[in-house]
């Protein structure tokens, strides 16, 4: 492990040089700034490690030679802290080294449907868009919708939106899969407490992939976007459907104000699916699934259950269960997100170990 980390220091050490020669190519300053910027957390706590180490060092060393009771006393409770400390930053290491997942600086294209439960899944759906709207807006992301259908009694039937910020996919792609609600809804007479779903999709944004996603392969159609209850709010061909014909893959934008950027958007948003679909398929043919931990949206995957009445979130992949539902449909949903990604890389690091 050391010797990955010398490895890793020198590496980033070339970077910083690089930096600092006065490169002028936009594209391969970019690159250099990436690279570096995903080296340096594990650098700067390789650094504190070696420091922390030779403290050890130097106090073994006065505690052999030390005749003072009070200073040895001292010394040897300053030995016990740092070597807790030390255990605590070579398990981070750890951590820092296990493989990365090369999408998780991307954006992220959520897509939330309400599902089982007609108007109330709809509902549940905009409940759960408001929760992520209040996630990025605390963490400083940016939110742009792509399209929306919008509920009969409120909510969505659907809604899809990109999320735009620092390291958006490796927060929220344990998002997919699909979200169950127990409450009261509005709509009962009686107060009986009802089930219902939604499913929510999480995918990377993809700018590029090998696979060459030629326009002469699209068919592009345009029509006039729609509002609540399925009226038109344009009088132009604004709304864009892109059906990418080898694969079978459509999406649609409509929520841009021209033809133009919703055709950019549905692109973007065209070649994230298709990267997608790719990635699934060659998973099937190596036989691997992907994580537990990392749900595809499939109704059969129940990833969480947010129970009103009890003021309860359940997390079925990890058994975590939190009395805080109020404050997490107020964007604090990483007080679930962290314990996750914890238990993946516990997991993560019990294949590397085996």
């Amino acid at each position: 492990m050391f010797d990955r980390l010398k490895l890793i220091k020198e590496n980033y050490l070339k970077l910083q040089e690089k930096l600092s020669s006065g490169i002028s190519d936009i594209k391969e300053l970019t690159k250099l700034m990436k690279e570096s910027k995903g080296l340096e957390e594990t650098v700067e706590t390789f650094d504190i490690y070696e420091s922390v180490s030779k403290e050890l060092d130097d106090l073994n060393e006065m505690i052999d030679i030390e005749d003072d009771p009070t200073l040895l006393e001292e010394a040897k409770n300053e030995l016990n802290k740092l070597e807790v400390k030390k255990d605590e930053l070579i398990e981070k290491l750890r951590i820092l080294l296990l493989p990365k997942d090369p999408n998780d600086d991307k954006n992220v294209i959520i897509e939330i449907k309400g599902a089982a439960g007609g108007d109330e899944a709809n509902i549940f759906a905009g409940d759960l868009f408001r929760m992520y709207s209040k996630l990025a807006e605390a963490k400083g992301w940016k939110i742009s919708v792509t399209n929306i259908s919008h509920g009969s009694s409120g909510g969505f039937t659907g809604i899809e939106f990109v999320v735009s910020g620092e390291n958006v996919y490796s927060f929220l792609k344990y998002e997919s899969g699909v979200h169950r609600v127990q409450r009261v809804p509005l709509t009962e007479s009686q107060g009986r407490i009802h089930t219902s779903t939604a499913v929510v999709l999480a995918l990377p944004e993809q700018d590029e992939i090998e696979y060459d996603v030629k326009w002469e392969d699209i068919r592009f159609d345009t029509y006039n976007s729609s509002g609540a209850g399925g009226q038109s709010v344009n009088t132009t061909y604004s709304a864009v459907r892109l059906t990418h014909i080898p694969t079978g893959v459509v999406v649609t934008s409509q929520e841009e104000r021209s033809q133009h950027d919703n055709k950019d958007r549905a692109y973007k948003l065209l070649v994230s699916r298709i990267y997608d679909q790719i990635m699934q398929e060659q998973l099937e043919k190596e036989g691997q699934n992907r994580k537990a931990l990392v749900g595809r949206g499939e109704r059969s995957e129940k990833i969480r259950t947010y129970n009103y009445p009890q003021n309860r979130v359940t997390d079925h992949r990890i058994g975590l269960t939190l009395n805080r539902l109020d404050v997490i449909m107020e964007g604090r949903i990483d007080l679930i997100i962290e314990p996750l990604i914890n238990e993946f890389q516990k997991e993560a690091l019990k294949g590397e170990q085996s």
